[in-house]
């Protein structure tokens, strides 16, 4: 039996906080067409069903497309059954624009729900304020069955986190005879052992959206032997967007034609594709007065990858004892704000950069 483990879709996010209207647009429709593929994909592999472990989409106010396309996938394939468990992100405005549910499309709700396909048993419960506390250890107990249990929240040691967001205390489950822990909430792939019998496992997001979610997405295929009652489980890369972060170091760099160097030989050695997002990380130490501007780096490279932006993670080499007899504006300036309290210790070298760059003529973007 074929069964596939994904979370975190977030469909129909927003994706403008960096994005213009037009590709933001484009990439809202590339994730939902990620689902798209993700199910045609379980239809080829004859998959019995998906197991959505939360934050299928990102907010309430959904647009049609977005509430129709998911509909008419679950619909198409009535052979597929849909366990879909709410997460965090997620609203009633997808169920509720439902006229008649799918058949196919099984839901959970705050207490402990069961489905059974074959030696498979499916438990699921969604996590909230009111229940997390208990919930885990009221999980009802079963022989001769190949367990797996559908949860969304921050997996944890102890329930003693601070987190809003539900957690999952892992003492609760274990040894209750779970073969296989799917959860959703972290955004990342992340797999361990649960106990000596099962494994724990966030499949991350399908697609990824921010330079947070960088590297392969997608999600976890489980290829499960009743007979024997083994599962085997494997990543699954399937997002069509790749997010790259890059760290180029430009300590000593003089000017920002060399730094633009540095980053054409770091650019060339990660062939990244062009069809990706990225984000170019400029660290190490520099002198004032190599006044890097990041404004015409991302303009030099931008064109190369659907998109681009830099970022100014570098440190400043300036020593204000240079400043101390310093008589001109530039000295003074230095000399104010290292004796300010209120700038705070970790912004005073960006403050003294700016503020030197804008006394020797040049133009500053903040």
């Amino acid at each position: 039996m074929i069964l596939l483990h994904m979370a975190d879709l977030h469909l129909d996010s927003r994706l403008s906080s960096r994005l213009d209207r037009e590709k933001a647009s484009l990439r809202r429709s590339e994730i939902l067409h990620t689902f798209e593929r993700a199910v045609e994909y379980a239809a080829e592999k004859g998959a019995a069903g998906i197991l959505i472990a939360g934050d299928l989409f990102d907010r309430s106010d959904l647009s049609v497309h977005a509430r129709r396309t998911v509909e008419q996938c679950i619909r198409r394939h009535p052979e597929i059954l849909f366990f879909y468990l709410k997460g965090n992100h997620d609203h009633d405005a997808f169920l509720s624009s439902l006229t008649d549910a799918p058949e196919n499309l099984k839901l959970f709700d705050d207490r402990w729900t069961n489905y059974r396909l074959g030696r498979v048993s499916l438990w699921g419960m969604e996590l909230t304020a009111e229940n997390a506390a208990t919930a885990l250890r009221t999980l009802p107990a079963e022989q001769n069955t190949v367990r797996i249990v559908m949860l969304h929240g921050q997996e944890a040691e102890s329930a003693g986190s601070r987190r809003s967001d539900p957690v999952i205390d892992l003492r609760d489950l274990r040894h209750r005879g779970i073969d296989y822990l799917a959860l959703g909430h972290v955004h990342a792939y992340r797999r361990e052992r649960l106990d000596a019998r099962g494994v724990w496992c966030y499949p991350g997001c399908l697609d990824g959206r921010g330079f947070d979610e960088c590297g392969d997405h997608g999600f976890v295929e489980l290829d499960i032997d009743e007979e024997n009652g083994r599962i085997t489980d494997r990543f699954v890369p399937f997002a069509s967007r790749r997010l790259h972060a890059p760290q180029i170091d430009i300590s000593g760099v003089c000017d920002t034609p060399e730094a633009a160097e540095r980053i054409e030989a770091v650019l060339e050695s990660a062939a990244i594709p062009p069809e990706d997002l990225v984000k170019l990380v400029l660290t190490g130490a520099v002198s004032v007065s190599a006044g890097i501007d990041l404004t015409y780096l991302e303009t030099r490279f931008k064109d190369r990858f659907f998109y681009l932006t830099a970022e100014d993670a570098t440190r400043l080499q300036i020593d204000a004892a240079d400043y101390y007899w310093d008589e001109s504006l530039r000295g003074e300036f230095v000399r104010t704000v290292m004796a300010d309290p209120s700038v705070p210790e970790a912004r005073r070298a960006s403050v003294i950069r700016l503020g030197l760059l804008a006394l020797s003529g040049e133009e500053v973007s903040l």
